[in-house]
């Protein structure tokens, strides 16, 4: 098994060719008129290879150097004779465009487009080509003779050889595998125990992705303690490739106990295989584990299980698959158990394990890296096996980072290759073709599988099959890929809508996996970093290449002169430059570049695949119209465009086009309608311009997906009937959209057309914008399946149908209906429910003021009884939620309750500017018992200065509650203050008799809430602006002691905060970011202490960030925990020293220094606009230190041997550096701008040694740079330098001072 490799794909590809010299196209056009025979010769020697690929292929993963070689010259040799027929195909189809009358279009330029098009010119150049090809042919078919290449169809699984494994785990495993999957265990264990009285045979199938553990967890299962007690007779075998009954069931029979074969083999006469299994399993209740299955031929299971039926009660089958149609096939009523990664501690253990031979000898730089190596495994425990292994050998951290480094760690080395590359071989060829193409993108990029589709049908890698179009053969190829687990993170699975936000299909590749598709394509597939790789690097041969970073021209041109112009698909996803020389790469297939990009179509004639989209276009060429192959045109988000190609119906092979997003597209060209293969279209323009398409030309077109129809004011009646859009059954998505203007007078014409454009009943998603109809359509309640609903800036609704009896309903979305009152107009009290809605948004409603027209609905039936989300936004005349009803509530304790609520489901909830917003619900009369939202997670309250009291919602974690002018007390807040685990209040105080009472108030509900305040609080993120009673009522010192579990507090415009808040800070012993902004009062003088107050050790003790920002009154920087990371101090002018070394003892007004330990930890620190600082004295362990406009600061001391960063500017009484700079071994960027009085910098002989970057500007009393840093200043990457400076005698020659560097210059200014 070591040896087996990813098999190379060349099969397809010939394939591909093969059935291009076969298209009826060539013939109907005359387009290998003189070729004919060397046509015929080729379409026989072809088939010849291909009966014999699958060998030659097979014989190449084994190692075999020739026959490797020989199907490497045939890729290229196939390559080739595709274009070539390419350009056979082209010529047929631009004679066929000819006669249709795309010259007339054209005009002129014709010429310029088809310099070849003279037959005769074009039969002489195609005919030395094709006699090229021809050669090549005849010598490798006398090579494939000589390597005697036998004929071999495509291997069946059963011709692979597995591996083997058993019920065994080694002793070497154990223990991190009892460990790392000790809850799966556990979890199926369970479900095995729990069916001891079923009488029926329970199949429970373990499914996950190769080297994921599916054999390791089995194996724990079957040696369990309790598993091993509870089953009478235990069998285990290994299915893998063969699925073969009789074979099976002789395995099943030998894995059973001796005495069990003994009794059986006494009986006299040999009976069958499956006699012998029924015999062996009858009355016993048994586990069997069948151990890496395939099959997928259901009659073959059901064989094997009638006889496994024979067990006693409580039987049951474990088995393992990689594959989701297995486990189907085997347990079609039983849910699978899905196997997913192992976590990273377990990986990093198994590779540490693996890695190092004993606990002596790890050294300490090579454990370091374990969580990166861990990384490329993906949770993978046999890629961390072998990757651990691998590392055995390796001593040394520069080793282990040339293992880190690779991009393929998937080699004969660490013996994880053979079992991944298992898998990929059995597939199919054209499916190992698809699956390799992959290795194009880069790892972990989250893949569109509809574009990665797109690029398998331009590069050819779909089959042809009668009947079917390639996209449904496509989709049907990835659907079985991602059951055989090559694909994971896969969203949006099966092809249908299935989500109303993005309906985007995505997934990703596994790192491991990966590395297979790209061993598979070589260096015929890469993803390049422009900017980062080396020339030399470059595959240069790649036909797929995929381009980031800002230097593809660069990456281009050296491909140029290496005269390798076989690029097939290019994928380029930086914005930024045009690429001027693509008109080299003809070859192209594919190509996906943003940007202001000059495209010249006659040199693409291959392309089939061209996505523009973002790009800055302002009209698509006309010529762009002769790419007769393209499939698919993306032109999305072009924001300048305005013009397609008038000669677009010519290009009949376009399946694709995706024009949404282009805002000031005018028009859709003339005749769409012959388009027959248009499956895509996401935006028609509905133009007036003469010849420009109008609607009807969509009546015979067969689209599907999204489609939006802009400029609707400019059809008619007819034309909406014309779209016939009630046939098209594929569309999903379907958005009307008018211009947003004043219609009064147009609401006839609307309505007309909007009835015009009856959709079929299938619909998922309808949006309507700016209609000015006053109702409606009839046909909207018909669209049974329809998931959303939008209205947008139909202003002149006056009236909603009753959206309640659509029954898949899931998201309604309001916004801008301006006519409208009442959101539900009923002329019944008949109770209505909409029994699946998700989501509720109401936005700018400014007459809505009621939820329906009725006063009273008969019953108590919920009318929202699935809302989860729930946003009103300034619906200014709305008082209140609607009534609430007696709803069912599931507690914690899984205890069911009774509660009165509006929406009994709801877990977020959001209001904003509801000017008269009061009530949780509306209500005549004496209202009732409280509304409780029990469910509701996230409360968001932003201008509804009305609103006084906060609802029940004991599952409220997330409570957000903004801007000035509001009334609810702290006291509402608190109510929750045993759930929140994030809570930001945004409070008003006046200072009014009407706030005193508020506070007084306020004071009394805090006391009474004391009780509350006992409990822990899981709080962890809090934000309170304007919130000064929490610092100033003593009462409020409860509250803060609940919040030990804070770990983010911003405390903002707090008038109250004086000094600094020991007694607030000290039960905040989790808290690692503090951050205080605008509270002017703020001095920073310590409280005096009590005698409960703990000492300034003590407090904070786990802070690691603080920010103290805009407060005016600032003076004195507080004592602070050791436990001190950063610190920033930013227009607190008041300061006038800060000594971090030394403490204040106030009680004797003198100074203590003390050791530089105070703050051991302290990294960055960050002081600006300190106007009144005048010394600053800094600990040893500072790495980054910026210090901004602090004019009168003159005293810099402390010794920062480990400081980085310095950023020193508009410090003008600052003199010198040396007193606090020491040597600077480790300073990499220095910046010192606008010091008009430095004159000294460090002038250690080790100083300077690690700098990369040099800025000094302004500084105009430095007169000499210190001879260290003098002698740098060639070696500096990055240097900005203003300022002259006297030579000293010890400067280097003339010719070396004056060198200067691209980068960099040297200025002088005076």
């Amino acid at each position: 098994m070591a040896e087996l490799m990813a098999t190379m794909v060349v099969g397809p590809l010939l394939s591909m060719v093969k059935d291009k010299a076969s298209s009826y196209l060539l013939e109907q056009y005359k387009v290998m008129e003189g070729m004919e025979e060397q046509h015929e010769i080729l379409k026989r020697k072809l088939p010849a290879i291909l009966d014999v690929i699958t060998d030659a292929e097979e014989q190449a993963a084994k190692h075999r150097e020739g026959a490797k070689a020989w199907l490497e010259v045939l890729r290229k040799v196939a390559y080739q004779a595709n274009d070539v027929f390419d350009e056979f195909k082209y010529e047929a189809l631009r004679r066929k465009a000819k006669a249709k009358g795309h010259y007339k279009i054209l005009g002129m330029d014709v010429i310029k487009l088809f310099p070849t098009h003279n037959r005769i010119v074009f039969r002489y150049r195609m005919c030395n080509k094709l006699s090229m090809i021809l050669n090549a042919i005849e010598v490798l078919i006398a090579e494939m003779n000589a390597f005697r290449f036998k004929f071999r169809p495509e291997p069946p699984m059963s011709s692979m050889k597995w591996r083997e494994t058993d019920s065994k785990i080694s002793d070497l495993s154990m223990d991190i595998a009892n460990k790392s999957r000790n809850e799966d265990k556990q979890v199926i264990v369970n479900r095995l125990l729990a069916q001891a009285s079923n009488g029926d045979l329970t199949v429970l199938p373990i499914v996950g992705m190769g080297g994921m553990g599916k054999t390791t967890l089995a194996q724990l299962i079957y040696n369990d303690t309790e598993i091993q007690k509870h089953f009478q007779l235990l069998l285990w075998v290994c299915v893998s490739d063969s699925f073969d009954v009789d074979s099976l069931a002789k395995s099943i029979v030998e894995a059973a106990p001796k005495e069990k074969n003994k009794k059986n083999a006494n009986e006299g006469a040999k009976k069958l295989p499956q006699d012998e299994l029924k015999e062996v399993v009858s009355g016993q209740r048994y586990l069997l584990v069948l151990d890496d299955v395939w099959n997928r031929d259901a009659s073959k299971w059901e064989a094997l299980k009638s006889y496994l039926q024979h067990g006693g009660s409580g039987s049951s089958v474990l088995t393992t698959t990689r594959d989701q149609a297995v486990a189907q096939v085997m347990a079609p009523a039983q849910k699978a158990y899905d196997l997913k990664r192992l976590k990273p501690s377990f990986i990093e253990e198994i590779i540490k394990t693996s890695a190092f031979c004993s606990q002596q000898e790890r050294p300490p730089e090579l454990l370091e890296m374990v969580g990166d190596i861990a990384k490329k495994c993906s949770g993978s425990p046999l890629a961390a096996t072998a990757l651990g292994s691998t590392l055995r050998t390796k001593t040394t951290k520069k080793e282990w980072e040339a293992i880190l480094s690779r991009s393929t760690i998937c080699d004969e080395e660490n013996g994880i290759l053979p079992i991944l590359k298992l898998s990929y071989n059995c597939l199919p060829s054209y499916m190992r073709q698809c699956f390799s193409f992959c290795a194009i993108f880069p790892k972990d990029h989250e893949i569109d599988v509809e574009m990665l589709i797109q690029l398998w049908m331009a590069n050819g890698f779909i089959p042809e099959q009668q009947g079917e179009c390639p996209e449904i053969i496509g989709k049907r190829i990835f659907s079985e890929l991602v059951s055989r687990s090559f694909f994971q993170d896969v969203k949006g699975i099966p092809f249908e809508f299935h989500d109303t936000k993005d309906s985007k299909i995505t997934c990703k590749i596994h790192d491991l996996m990966h590395d297979v598709a790209q061993s598979s394509m070589g260096k015929e597939c890469a993803a390049i970093d422009s900017e980062s790789i080396r020339s030399e690097d470059f595959p240069y041969s790649a036909r797929h290449l995929f381009l980031s970073g800002y230097r593809p021209e660069a990456i281009l041109n050296s491909s140029l002169e290496k005269g390798y112009l076989g690029i097939q698909t290019l994928i380029y996803s930086s914005q930024n430059e045009d690429l001027q020389n693509l008109s080299k790469f003809s070859s192209l297939r594919a190509l996906e570049i943003w940007g202001g990009i000059i495209l010249k179509p006659k040199y693409h004639h291959h392309l089939r695949y061209l996505d523009l989209s973002y790009s800055k276009i302002k009209a698509l060429p006309e010529d762009l119209s002769i790419l007769y192959h393209l499939q698919t045109l993306n032109i999305s988000h072009c924001y300048y465009l305005c013009r397609l190609p008038k000669g677009m119906k010519y290009m009949t092979a376009l399946r694709h086009l995706y024009t949404h997003r282009c805002s000031i597209l005018e028009s859709m060209p003339p005749d769409l309608r012959h388009l027959i293969c248009l499956q895509t279209l996401t935006c028609f323009v509905a133009g007036t311009c003469s010849g420009c398409s109008d609607l009807g030309e969509l009546r015979q077109l067969d689209l599907g997906g999204r489609l939006e129809l802009t400029q609707l004011e400019n059809v008619t009646k007819s034309d909406a009937k014309a779209a016939n859009l009630g046939k098209k059954e594929k569309l999903t998505e379907l958005s009307l959209r008018w211009t947003d203007q004043e219609y009064k007078e147009a609401e006839n014409n609307h309505k007309e057309v909007l009835e015009g454009l009856t959709p079929h009943v299938g619909l998922k998603v309808l949006s309507i914008y700016h209609c000015g109809s006053s109702t409606c359509p009839t046909w909207m309640n018909k669209l049974r399946d329809m998931v959303k609903l939008m209205l947008y800036g139909c202003k002149n609704l006056e009236k909603l149908p009753p959206l309640w009896q659509l029954p898949a309903l899931q998201v309604l979305w309001l916004d801008g209906l301006d006519g409208l009152n009442c959101l539900f107009n009923g002329v019944t009290h008949t109770p209505f429910t909409f029994c699946r809605l998700k989501e509720l948004i109401l936005s700018d409603m400014r007459n809505f003021e009621t939820w329906w027209n009725i006063n009273e609905v008969k019953g108590e039936e919920l009318i929202f009884p699935e809302v989860e989300k729930l946003s009103i936004v300034s619906c200014r005349r709305l008082t209140a939620l609607p009534k609430a009803s007696n709803a069912i509530s599931e507690s914690s304790g899984g205890v069911s309750t009774v509660c009165r609520s509006a929406f009994p489901a709801l877990k977020e909830m959001k209001l904003y500017g509801l000017d008269i917003f009061q009530r949780w619900e509306a209500v005549d009369g004496t209202p009732r018992e409280e509304v409780t939202f029990p469910q509701l997670h996230k409360l968001e309250i932003i201008c509804c200065p009305e609103l006084t009291t906060l609802p029940e919602a004991p599952k409220l974690s997330d409570l957000n509650i903004y801007e000035r002018n509001q009334q609810i007390s702290l006291q509402a807040a608190s109510r929750y203050i045993t759930s929140l685990s994030s809570l930001i209040l945004d409070l008003s105080t006046d200072d009014t008799e009407t706030t005193s009472v508020a506070k007084q108030q306020d004071s009394s509900e805090l006391v009474i809430e004391d009780e509350k305040w006992n409990h822990k609080s899981p709080l962890e993120l809090m934000s309170l602006c304007q919130c000064n009673l929490l610092f100033s009522h003593p009462s409020a010192l409860a509250l803060w002691t609940c919040f030990g579990q804070l770990l983010d507090l911003k405390i903002s415009s707090v008038d109250a905060l004086v000094d600094w808040p020991e007694e607030v800070f000290q039960g905040l012993v989790s808290l690692r970011k503090l951050y205080i902004y605008g509270c002017e009062n703020l001095t920073g003088h310590t409280q005096a202490r009590g005698q409960s107050t703990p000492a300034p050790s003590e407090l904070l003790p786990r802070l690691e960030s603080l920010e103290i920002t805009y407060c005016d009154s600032f003076v004195e920087v507080p004592n602070l925990p050791a436990s001190l990371k950063l610190l920033r101090i930013w227009r607190c002018p008041g300061p006038e020293s800060i000594i971090f070394n030394q403490q204040q003892d106030k009680s004797s007004g003198s100074t203590s220094e003390t050791n530089d330990r105070v703050l051991p930890r302290l990294e960055s620190l960050e002081i600006g606009y300190c106007n009144r600082l005048e010394v600053l004295h800094l600990p040893p362990s500072i790495k980054k230190l910026d210090i901004s406009v602090c004019e009168k600061l003159h005293s810099l001391s402390g010794k920062l041997d480990a400081v980085r960063e310095l950023r020193i500017g508009l410090c003008k009484s600052l003199k010198s550096l040396e007193s606090c700079l020491g040597e600077l071994p480790s300073l990499q960027h220095l910046q010192l701008t606008d010091c008009e009085s430095l004159e000294s910098l460090p002038k250690g002989p080790q100083a300077y040694s690690s700098l990369t970057s040099l800025e000094i500007r302004s500084c105009s009393g430095i007169k000499v740079l210190p001879p260290s840093l003098q002698q740098r200043l060639d070696d500096i990457e990055a240097k900005e330098l203003d300022a002259c400076y006297k030579e000293s005698e010890t400067e280097p020659e003339p010719k070396s001072r004056h060198r200067q560097s691209g980068i960099s210059t040297l200025l002088c200014l005076k």
